[in-house]
């Protein structure tokens, strides 16, 4: 398997950087191909702009969506997108590995998908869900935060903490075409020992060595809806 690491954590000795080291470790013992793309150590640039095309279709009026089509027609992304496709491309396995930052990704992370999920080839048109251009992959979200899980039941004061982060899971990964599995998320970290830290990460790395027994999340699939995408009647 071929597995890609997206890190935005901006210590290298934080807990989320030791659950990126923990999957690239135990994704490479066992005979996986892994690259890695950490973010900060990277300075990527999450800043979408006109800069991120050579040959702009419109050089006085950006409408990025469509300069990403006609950057993906004439190969004309920005060196640093493009590097980053090629490794999106490449993957069969996405993990973005992040703290929970606003009940969303940190703004590195974001900045990175909306420069690298390019339209015309990741999505556009009716190229999405089970069409979308990553359709055959999988991506698991992997996340760190304060919260404890009694405050993230159907009961819970915040909810069910994959709801909160639907606009990842479904509106972003999903809609990509990848298979969504089951987040894995590390609680209340900034306040546990170091034995329940490592307990933690034992646990991440046992989800890792039995991905196979993951089961995506259910999301929806454009044969069940019509040519308007409307729902079909059953």
């Amino acid at each position: 398997m071929k597995c890609l690491i997206v890190h935005a954590h901006p210590e290298p000795r934080s807990f989320s950087s030791a659950l990126k080291e923990a999957a690239r470790e135990t994704l490479s013992l066992q005979g996986h191909e892994v690259q890695l793309s950490d973010l900060y150590a990277m300075g990527f640039n999450p800043v979408a702009s006109a800069d991120d095309f050579l040959e702009p279709a419109n050089p006085d009026y950006c409408v990025y969506a469509l300069e990403q089509r006609h950057a993906v027609q004439h190969h004309s992304l920005s060196p640093d997108i493009q590097a980053e496709l090629d490794k999106l491309l490449w993957c069969d396995l996405l993990i973005l590995n992040f703290p929970l930052y606003w009940c969303s990704t940190p703004a590195i992370m974001k900045g990175w998908i909306d420069r690298v999920f390019v339209s015309g080839l990741v999505y556009g048109g009716k190229r999405f869900y089970n069409r979308g251009g990553l359709a055959g992959r999988r991506a698991l979200v992997s996340v760190t935060l304060g919260g404890q899980v009694h405050m993230f039941q159907p009961e819970g004061i915040h909810g069910p903490l994959p709801e909160l982060l639907k606009p990842l899971l479904q509106g972003t990964l999903a809609y990509a075409g990848f298979q969504v599995l089951p987040p894995f998320i590390g609680w209340h970290i900034p306040y546990l020992t170091d034995p329940e830290r490592s307990q933690i990460l034992e646990q991440w790395q046992q989800r890792l060595r039995h991905l196979e027994q993951d089961v995506p999340l259910p999301m929806p699939s454009l044969q069940n809806f019509d040519e308007q995408l409307r729902p079909r009647k059953t």
